[in-house]
């Protein structure tokens, strides 16, 4: 399994609402991130807004372009971009994964 982490920044004003819209995933996209090969997901929000994810998949490519081809993914991403800043298209064309340096097992 890659482990994958990447940073986004969701906007100071939109902070609550985006954790409300994480407690509500809607279960389709709940459905297809699991589908996709997309495995111990999770987002870690700072004060900042600094947002933090990581997740592990067998193949990046792979599960990016499984998300990227399911219509529960364009409504979610969609839905989202509202709350970052400095985005260029979605959420997910966001991910640029960081490089890991260290992994304690």
């Amino acid at each position: 399994m890659r482990r994958v982490c990447f940073l986004l920044r969701v906007r100071r004003d939109r902070m609550e609402e985006y954790r409300r819209r994480h407690a509500e995933v809607w279960p389709e996209m709940l459905a297809a991130l699991r589908e996709t090969g997309w495995h111990n997901y999770s987002l870690f929000l700072a004060p900042d807004g600094l947002l933090v994810g990581y997740f592990e998949t067998e193949d990046l490519d792979a599960a990016l372009a499984g998300m990227a081809s399911r219509d529960v993914n364009a409504r979610w991403q969609a839905e989202m971009a509202p709350f970052f800043e400095s985005l260029d298209g979605t959420p997910d064309e966001g991910i640029a994964p960081l490089t890991e340096v260290f992994h304690l097992d």
